[in-house]
């Protein structure tokens, strides 16, 4: 069942993409990474190489916390596999409750705090987007919090640490690709955008009920 979880995981990237407090800063991300403004990258007939160069350490820069997170939650889980049922039944629960947090069934505030990172001075070159990325995935962490938490505990039931790190990997893939996809069309992105913000809490919704069945997956070992 492991590619069932690995799906999973990138479904759980694109969603967190697509949040709302997540969704709404893409243009200005990119606009400080490739240091032009939005009116500027909506100019461009094609993508500049400093553009795409920029978005793709910035998309390491994040991917490599994130990875670095699911081989310790699979490392320490490694200790707890003599309770490795009660463990699943505990984490299900966990991600279950994450689930019904974002169908707005109940209010967890520790969830809906958010920390964002404000940079005022773009990077200095360009392997400065990949320290960006960093600061993006500690500072948005609170923000994706019940998405990332319930792919982290999945990884956290994994016997191994590279299949946590697999797991995180499909995640980060899921986050990085539409990011990479809206460097190279950012003017598509925000006519799109325009369009999908009517829709956001239609995906609280969704992933509330992947949350949710995620949990169950987990609490009957099928992940």
């Amino acid at each position: 069942m492991e590619h069932i979880s690995i799906f999973i995981a990138f479904g759980a990237g694109v969603l967190s993409f697509l949040s709302p407090c997540v969704l709404p800063l893409i243009p200005a991300y990119i606009s400080f990474i490739s240091g032009l403004s939005v009116d500027e990258l909506k100019g461009a007939e094609k993508p500049l190489a400093g553009i795409l160069t920029g978005t793709v350490l910035f998309i390491l820069g994040f991917s490599c916390v994130f990875v670095a997170l699911g081989a310790s939650a699979t490392y320490i889980s490694g200790f707890m596999l003599a309770h490795a049922q009660i463990l699943r039944l505990v984490l299900g629960i966990i991600v279950i409750i994450f689930g019904c947090h974002l169908l707005g069934l109940f209010n967890l505030k520790f969830l809906q705090y958010e920390k964002r990172v404000h940079l005022k001075k773009r990077p200095a070159n360009i392997f400065g987007s990949f320290f960006i990325g960093i600061a993006f995935a500690f500072g948005w962490t609170p923000c994706i919090g019940p998405i990332l938490g319930s792919i982290l505990t999945l990884a956290a039931t994994k016997e191994t640490i590279g299949q946590g790190i697999l797991l995180l990997s499909a995640y980060s893939l899921g986050l990085g690709l539409p990011f990479l996809l809206t460097s190279i069309a950012i003017a598509s992105f925000l006519a799109f955008f325009s369009k999908i913000s009517k829709y956001f809490k239609v995906i609280s919704v969704v992933s509330g009920i992947l949350l949710i069945g995620v949990g169950i997956l987990i609490i009957g070992d099928r992940l």
